[in-house]
């Protein structure tokens, strides 16, 4: 078990090296001079424009700054905003709770609709009921985010008025960026529960417990729908991913305060610092939460501890 443990850990400290290292040079390549944004275009000579670059230490070959910025980063320091001179950690730290709390909520919504969607379409497998949850998790799995979100947007806001359509700050202005993400990750969590259910219902130690005249109710969420989650979670896990990913776009449309929001602006005024620190920070907890979910198969199914 600690050999996997060690192994995976070393995967998952490639995984951000690599992520930090093509957002790096990606942002160096980015067409612009991140000196020229960050004044937004405003006429300075060009001794002027120098001492900026020199300050800012893009006037050292790309090698030197690359290993600079690993050396910082390996040190805690993720450097500051070129454009607001804040300390990168400080902006993040004020940003990600919003996105945290946008998206702890979009997976419990997704992980509810999902298994419990998932779970009656395996057990009304080929009725009607089945078909139309086949067709609602599609719609979900299609449908573009932004898409989605301003259709919510049009109906529950413009029309019903229910929910307000931008900001941020209470339950109210949370619940259509949660709905939007949410519906998005169920989708792919109910077809994962639905083709796992089928496969263990049609596992021998179910007819053999329906045989001993258990209910169905038990056979089915007791025994068949625990096997049937070992691998629903690995989705639920990359689900934690792709809401964080999702949470840029959303942020932007809902106009919510946010790290994705901090990511968007950033791209745009090439703060460069802002969009490494951002992409860091966003790493450790994709694979962190893979690395918990790996672990946490142990628990659910004995067999896999035995063989790790």
């Amino acid at each position: 078990m600690a050999g996997a443990i060690v192994r995976r850990l070393l995967v998952s400290i490639g995984v951000v090296f690599g992520s930090v290292s093509l957002v790096f040079f990606i942002m160096r390549v980015l067409p612009g001079d991140p000196v020229q944004v960050m004044l937004g275009g405003a006429t300075v000579d060009e001794q002027t424009l120098e001492n900026i670059r020199r300050q800012l230490g893009f006037d050292r070959p790309l090698y030197e700054q690359y290993f600079s910025y690993l050396g910082d980063l390996l040190r805690g320091d993720l450097g500051r905003s070129s454009v607001s001179r804040e300390e990168v950690a400080d902006i993040i730290a004020a940003q990600f709770p919003a996105t945290l709390t946008l998206t702890l909520a979009s997976v419990f919504v997704s992980v509810t609709i999902g298994v419990l969607l998932g779970v009656v379409s395996a057990i009304h497998r080929n009725r009607l009921t089945d078909l139309m949850i086949r067709i609602i998790s599609l719609f979900g799995i299609s449908m573009p985010s932004f898409w989605t979100a301003m259709l919510f947007i049009l109906v529950f806001s413009v029309q019903l008025k229910w929910f307000p359509a931008m900001g941020g700050g209470t339950f109210k202005h949370l619940v259509l960026p949660t709905l939007t993400l949410g519906i998005i990750g169920a989708g792919s969590i109910t077809r994962m529960v639905r083709n796992s259910m089928l496969e263990v219902i049609g596992e021998p130690y179910i007819l053999t417990l329906r045989a001993k005249g258990l209910s169905e109710r038990i056979v089915m969420y007791k025994h068949a729908l625990r096997n049937a989650l070992i691998p629903a979670i690995t989705m639920i896990g990359l689900q934690v991913g792709e809401l964080l990913a999702g949470a840029v776009i959303i942020e932007t449309v809902f106009a919510r305060q946010g790290l994705g929001r901090v990511i968007v602006d950033a791209i745009m005024a090439k703060d460069m610092y802002v969009v490494q620190g951002a992409v860091v920070f966003t790493g450790i907890i994709y694979v962190t939460v893979n690395l918990l979910v790996d672990l946490s198969y142990s628990l659910i199914d004995p067999r896999v501890r035995k063989h790790a």
